[in-house]
């Protein structure tokens, strides 16, 4: 009788079924974290896409690498500004905004841009490996589609995808889905990385550091647009690579990082008031 008087009055037993559902919970959740933590260890050495690359299984003493194995010659320094060369450059990338408003004419010469474009290919990249494309485009049809690509898919963003937060900071900068540069900037540079190459030989190549290396070819390229007189904006289209790349019918290792408006601003063209930081906020003297 006490047993059983026991077992009527114990809470516990009462509830068990909850109880037993409680714990499989807190099971489950340590389960999951720790599963989390030893994938964030295995992935510690894995983590940019640009190494994760997967190799072929290829026996050591058949590994060749994908550039040809030449002996090194005699640096030879290039042109500088000097003197006073780091001012001067200072000075001219320091005038560079990005815009929102260009002028169909004058139309600068495509042969400005490909020599920009030239200037942005002497980037280092990972093992020389060079992994960028740039592809330019000009005809009205071709804008036309990116536009509507861009324009379609930033509704979305601004409207769902992105944080109300990310909207309210761009308020100041007045943007939004509405993107009429696209067409009247008389060039587009679409940036797409190669997240592999291929050999002579027919062999894959793995692209290493393909993004840091693309970026830093499209930092050059900003530079050698502004040295020749240009105004662009760079602009990441969020959730558009797929549909542009199969609009440019690029190949599958492409991938879209950069889309640039190329040209002239208008006469009245205005853009924020905005203030750089100081050099004492971003670099820091040991």
């Amino acid at each position: 009788m006490e047993v059983e008087a026991f077992l009527n009055s114990s809470k516990l037993l009462q509830h068990w079924p909850s109880c037993l559902v409680g714990v499989l919970l807190v099971l489950f959740i340590k389960y999951i974290v720790r599963k989390r933590k030893d994938s964030s260890k295995q992935d510690v050495t894995v983590r940019d896409e640009d190494i994760a690359t997967e190799f072929e299984e290829v026996a050591d003493g058949d590994l060749q690498p994908a550039l040809e194995e030449k002996p090194h010659v005699q640096f030879v320094p290039g042109q500088t500004l000097n003197p006073n060369g780091a001012q001067r450059f200072y000075e001219l990338v320091c005038g560079r905004r990005s815009i929102r408003s260009f002028s169909a004419l004058p139309k600068p010469s495509l042969s400005v841009i490909e020599e920009c474009i030239r200037a942005a290919g002497t980037a280092p990249s990972g093992a020389h490996t060079e992994p960028w494309t740039f592809c330019v485009v000009e005809e009205a049809r071709v804008k036309q589609s990116v536009r509507w690509i861009v324009e379609h898919e930033e509704q979305i963003n601004y409207n769902k995808r992105m944080h109300p937060q990310w909207v309210t900071d761009l308020r100041p900068l007045q943007t939004s889905h509405v993107k009429p540069y696209l067409m009247d900037a008389p060039y587009l540079i679409l940036i797409f990385k190669q997240t592999y190459g291929t050999t002579k030989e027919g062999r894959r190549k793995t692209h290493y550091y393909n993004e840091i290396s693309t970026s830093i070819s499209a930092g050059i390229l900003l530079c050698a647009l502004q040295a020749a007189g240009l105004s662009s904006l760079v602009t990441t289209p969020l959730n558009c690579g797929p549909a542009l790349r199969e609009l440019l019918q690029r190949p599958e290792n492409e991938k879209l990082l950069i889309l640039l408006a190329v040209g002239y601003p208008s006469d009245d063209c205005k853009v924020p008031d905005l203030e750089r930081k100081r050099l004492d906020e971003i670099m820091v003297k040991y």
